[in-house]
């Protein structure tokens, strides 16, 4: 299981007083109003940082973080991801999943056959789709509804699903 989500991406700088830009990977951008840590992962490290203030800009929050007064002080981390722990990650309702902790997982039928492995997660409009990788190396989706997929658990990593007819229909 993954014990960090990322939450944003620094896009660019903000003026000269070491706040950023930040792209919000994340659901609901409003989260960053009641963040108090997030963790700057620069790729060699991991840097705890102190979120001192919060406002926002069309798409983008911007952040100040405590201790860091300066454009220099920021300037080399952009494009660089910040995350929370998982303690700190947004509680789930019944039913609900992170799509971290679905990555990798087998993926069977209703009947006990194994399909392959979800290799990715694509957010549409409507529902999440599964992105399952088959044994053949092929790809099929799989859309994530109460119909087609029965059963998640993130545990066992195994994902159960209900093909519907033409589903496996790979060209």
């Amino acid at each position: 299981m993954n014990d960090y989500f990322r939450v944003g991406v620094i896009a660019n700088t903000h003026g000269i007083r070491g706040e950023v830009k930040v792209y919000p990977t994340t659901d609901n951008v409003e989260r960053f109003k009641v963040l108090k840590q997030v963790i700057l992962d620069t790729g060699r490290e991991k840097i705890d940082l102190e979120i001192q203030g919060v406002k926002f800009f069309k798409n983008m929050a911007i952040l100040k973080f405590k201790g860091i007064d300066n454009i220099n002080d920021i300037e080399k981390y952009k494009g660089k991801d910040l995350l929370v722990t998982r303690e700190n990650a947004v509680e789930l309702e019944e039913d609900e999943f992170y799509l971290a902790d679905v990555l990798d997982a087998k993926v069977v039928t209703d009947e006990g056959e194994e399909l392959g492995v979800i290799a990715d997660v694509l957010e549409t409009g409507a529902n999440d789709v599964f992105v399952v990788e088959t044994k053949e190396g092929k790809e099929v989706l799989f859309p994530v509804t109460k119909e087609c997929v029965l059963d998640i658990d993130t545990d066992e990593m195994v994902v159960t699903v209900h093909v519907l007819p033409g589903l496996l229909d790979i060209n």
